[in-house]
């Protein structure tokens, strides 16, 4: 087992989440990012998150991997 920070950013700025999750592996990390990330934009929210991107991190702040929101949502048209 693993701990893995997340925190979110975009052009204007970071939000740092505290807590990290403790995972068996990077597919399970990737699996829990996609489901955040899949949360936030369907929130009844006014965001427009394509300039978002989720990033996850190990116990020495080192990134593991990034998945822009963008990625998800996909392109507007």
């Amino acid at each position: 087992m693993a701990l893995v920070y997340f925190h979110c950013s975009n052009s204007e700025g970071v939000c740092i989440v505290q807590r990290g999750l403790a995972v068996g592996n990077l597919a399970e990390a990737r699996d829990h990012t996609a489901r955040v990330v899949q949360s936030l934009i369907t929130a009844q929210c006014p965001e427009d998150w394509r300039d978002w991107t989720l990033h996850a991190s190990d116990d020495l702040d080192v990134e593991i991997f990034a998945l822009p929101f963008s990625s998800v949502l996909g392109k507007p048209h």
